[in-house]
C-alpha cells in the first residue's frame, strides 16, 4: 500500500509560519533577555502588582523557574478546572501548552481571558491529529459500515476541535487517570458491536484496552492518518474493537524495555513506575503504571530508603527527587529528555506576559470559538459524568 501526499503546514517543514497554528507564531513583543539577573524580581513585582486579578497555573512538566510563580500546579485537566473555580480572576496565565489553555478557555467564563506566555508552546501529540484527518477517518469508518457503532474517545491531550468532534459524534474526553472508565462507558453504547476510535495517543489507548479492559492486542488496529484509509481495509475496521490513532508522546515514547532492564541491573531493588503513554512493551516491563498525579502520590507515600525509576518527563522527576531526598528517585532512561514544547514557557516569556498585563495589555490570549467550545464542553461534561 503506498503513502499519499500529506497536507502539512509548511512550518512543520521549517519553511514558513502559520498564524492559525499553535506553533510558529512570532512573539508580538520584546522579551527580556534570559541573562537579565532581575527576572525573578520582575516576575514577583508584576505578580504582586496584579494581585488577585491574575491566576497563574503551572503544569507539572514546567521548569522550576516558572513553577515557583504558579498559584496551582497539576496536570492539564486539574489546572483547567482550577481556572474555572476562580471566576473572580479576570486573567488566567497558563504555563503549559496550547491544548491546555484551550481547555481552560472552554471551562472559564466569558469575561475571563486565558493567556499562554508563548504561543509556540504546543504539543507534538496533539498536533498528530488534525480535524481534517479525523474527519477523513470517520469517512473511512462510514464507508466500512461501522461508524454508527463507533464511539470516538479523545485524550485530554488533543485540540479543542478534536474534543468538539467527539462531542458532536456521541464521544467523550478522557484523562490518563480515567481512561479505563471512559472506555467502559464507550463500550456500553452499542452493546457487543461497539467500536472505539481512540485519539490521539495509540499507547494510552492500547495499554488501557489490554491491561484494564482485557481486550487482546489483535482487537486493536492502528489508523495511520498519512495513509489512504489509514492503511486499513474495510474488513480491518469491521473486525477491530479498538481503532487506535497513530499518535504518541515524543517524551514517553522514547523509553524502552531495555531502559527498564538497564536500571534494574544498575539499581538492585528499584521499583519502575511509568506513565501509560509509554509503549506497551515498557508498560509490561514496569512494576507500576500510573498518571502523572498517581506517580507523584505513589512516590510521596513510598517508604524512606526505597528506590524509584520514573518513566515520565524529566522536570517532574527531578522535582520529585528534590522533594524526597530520603528516597532514591531517578529518571528511567540514561539520556535526559525534557518536553521541548512545554519548556518553551520560560521566565522571560512569563515576565513579559505579566508585565504586559500590568501595563494593561493582554498578550497571547487563547480563544476557542463558540461552536467548538460548546461541543468540546459536551464531551468534557460526559467525562465529568462518568460513573466512578
Amino acid at each position: 500500500m503506498t503513502n499519499d501526499p500529506v497536507d502539512v503546514p509548511l512550518l512543520v517543514l521549517g519553511r514558513s509560519s502559520d498564524p492559525d497554528s499553535e506553533r510558529g507564531v512570532a512573539c508580538p513583543g520584546t522579551l527580556p533577555p534570559a541573562s537579565d539577573p532581575d527576572l525573578v524580581e520582575r516576575a514577583r513585582h508584576a505578580k504582586a502588582a496584579l494581585g488577585d486579578s491574575v491566576f497563574v497555573l503551572g503544569h507539572h512538566y514546567q521548569r522550576d523557574e516558572v513553577i515557583q510563580f504558579a498559584d496551582v500546579t497539576g496536570d492539564s485537566f486539574k489546572l483547567a478546572r482550577q481556572a474555572a473555580a476562580r471566576p473572580d480572576a479576570p486573567y488566567i496565565v497558563f504555563c503549559g501548552v496550547h491544548f491546555m489553555a484551550e481547555s481552560a478557555d472552554i471551562l472559564t467564563g466569558d469575561d475571563q481571558r486565558v493567556i499562554l506566555p508563548d504561543l509556540a508552546a504546543g504539543c507534538s501529540m496533539a498536533d498528530m491529529a488534525r480535524i481534517d484527518q479525523v474527519e477523513d477517518a470517520w469517512d473511512a469508518l462510514t464507508d466500512a459500515g461501522v461508524a454508527e457503532v463507533t464511539v470516538p474517545v479523545t485524550y485530554m491531550n488533543s485540540s479543542a476541535d478534536i474534543k468538539a468532534f467527539c462531542g458532536r459524534n456521541g464521544g467523550v474526553v478522557c484523562t490518563s487517570s480515567n481512561a479505563a472508565r471512559a472506555l467502559r462507558w464507550a463500550y456500553e453504547r452499542h452493546g457487543s458491536d461497539t467500536k472505539v476510535l481512540f485519539l490521539p495517543d495509540q499507547h494510552l489507548g492500547r495499554n488501557t484496552a489490554v491491561r484494564d479492559l482485557g481486550l487482546a492486542l489483535d482487537d486493536c488496529v492502528v489508523y495511520g492518518p498519512r495513509r489512504r484509509s489509514g492503511g486499513l481495509s474495510d474488513d480491518d475496521l469491521a473486525s477491530a474493537r479498538m481503532v487506535l490513532w497513530q499518535g504518541h508522546c515524543s517524551v514517553h515514547g522514547r523509553f524502552s524495555a531495555e531502559s527498564v532492564a538497564d536500571v534494574r541491573e544498575r539499581v538492585p531493588g528499584v521499583t519502575v513506575m511509568v506513565h501509560p503513554e509509554c509503549t506497551h512493551e515498557v508498560v509490561l516491563a514496569a512494576d507500576r503504571v500510573g498518571s502523572t498525579e498517581a506517580i507523584i502520590t505513589t512516590v510521596a507515600e513510598a517508604p524512606a530508603g526505597t528506590a524509584w525509576a520514573i518513566g515520565t518527563e524529566l522536570n517532574l522527576v527531578q522535582r520529585l527527587a528534590a522533594e524526597h531526598p530520603d528516597k532514591g528517585v531517578m529518571f528511567l532512561d540514561r539520556t535526559v529528555c525534557f518536553c521541548s514544547t512545554m519548556n518553551r514557557i520560560d521566565l522571560p516569556h512569563l515576565v513579559w506576559a505579566l508585565e504586559s498585563l500590568v501595563e494593561g495589555t493582554v498578550v497571547n490570549q487563547i480563544r476557542v470559538d463558540d461552536d467548538t467550545a460548546h461541543w468540546a464542553r459536551v464531551a468534557l461534561d460526559r467525562m465529568l459524568a462518568l460513573p466512578g
